[in-house]
């Protein structure tokens, strides 16, 4: 399960309203209406994370740094837009209308300065969690007729960690295709991650993870393919050196880190294959010793390599049994694409081509 360690809360909350485009800054802790679709129906329930890094430069101002970040935004305005009705489109902020609202209205705010401040110092890590939310006091199976963007801000010192161990969870199916959930960023989704891993560990008390099959458990097992873990992305490392992206798709969340991640790889001289990898495949090649590791990839933990994975069937029973490698050269090479790409932030190593840093003075 994807868990933060080491947290600390802004002391704001930013509130904005998308019909009568109110702005409010409120305590972090501030409460929402205890009746709404939002919460009894799961409506309008859109998020995202977003990472940043905080400095101040050689003239004492704060510097506010995201990697890419335009694409979270991109991926929260297609999350939100899924979630409204047709008639309610016109309502989705642009990319620069949030650009606005974050950085201008909420983080330059006085009242967010000693955070920031605080956290240049520590060089932490900081996470931007925009969320939306129906702020009618209503009840009624209709979509949302008081839309509102929300937004806390944090910083956190780890976030699940190594070495971690998963489960391939045949009998559970994240999204489905035709309803085009499972490549948008929303609170429907992340129930079933959670129901998975609870049978993850079932099948093994230790695990923290489930790795998920695509939604055709009509095929024979050995012909579905690979998707995501319960909460991240995954990139497979093989033995001859190549790195497996799994191609985006109505049942995969476009991963944001994941392609700043490739390009860091590229950069290392590292070959990726972007493609389906079926349960079949993946089984043979755990028994024939040629997977490193499945490496989980997200915003907070940018990438964790799977200490071992137990490959079980529909009843539960373990086909293969797979142990990272840690002696391979690319399991080391996929620690240093991980600090690559915190270094990115940080501005301590060379920009790949592709990958744009997003600067603020504030």
């Amino acid at each position: 399960m994807a868990t933060f360690e080491g947290v600390k809360f802004g002391p704001k909350q930013m509130s904005y309203l998308l019909d009568g485009k109110d702005f409010d800054l409120v305590d972090t802790d501030g409460k929402v209406t205890a009746v709404s679709r939002s919460i009894h129906y799961g409506q309008f329930l859109t998020f995202e994370g977003i990472k940043f890094f905080c400095k101040k430069n050689e003239k004492g101002n704060l510097e506010i740094i995201f990697c890419n970040w335009h694409r979270n935004l991109e991926r929260l305005r297609r999350s939100m837009s899924f979630c409204l009705a047709e008639k309610q489109q016109a309502l989705v902020p642009a990319v620069e209308v949030m650009e606005n609202l974050f950085i201008h209205r909420f983080f330059e705010d006085a009242s967010m300065r000693e955070f920031l401040d605080e956290m240049a110092g520590l060089s932490a890590q900081g996470y931007l969690r925009p969320f939306t939310f129906d702020e009618d006091q209503s009840v009624g199976v209709t979509f949302p007729t008081m839309p509102s963007l929300r937004a806390i801000v944090f910083r956190y010192e780890r976030y699940l960690g190594e070495p971690f161990s998963g489960v391939v969870v045949p009998n559970m199916v994240r999204a489905v295709t035709c309803n085009q959930t499972g490549c948008h960023k929303l609170g429907i989704n992340y129930f079933i991650s959670m129901k998975a891993v609870g049978a993850a560990k079932k099948v093994y008390p230790e695990a923290s993870a489930a790795l998920f099959l695509d939604d055709r458990p009509d095929l024979p097992l050995r012909k579905r393919r690979i998707t995501e873990w319960d909460t991240s992305c995954c990139l497979i490392a093989l033995s001859d050196g190549t790195v497996v992206k799994i191609p985006e798709s109505p049942l995969i969340l476009p991963s944001v880190t994941i392609q700043g991640l490739v390009l860091n790889l590229k950069e290392m001289g590292v070959r990726i294959e972007e493609r389906d990898m079926t349960y079949g495949e993946l089984i043979d090649k755990v028994k024939a010793g040629e997977l490193i590791t499945i490496c989980s990839v997200g915003t907070a933990g940018i990438l964790n390599r799977c200490d071992k994975l137990l490959l079980a069937d529909e009843k539960n029973r373990i086909l293969a049994t797979h142990e990272v490698d840690k002696k391979h050269g690319l399991f080391h090479q996929l620690g240093k694409a991980r600090a690559a790409y915190w270094d990115l932030y940080q501005e301590k190593t060379r920009i790949p081509a592709g990958i744009r840093l997003h600067k603020y003075v504030i």
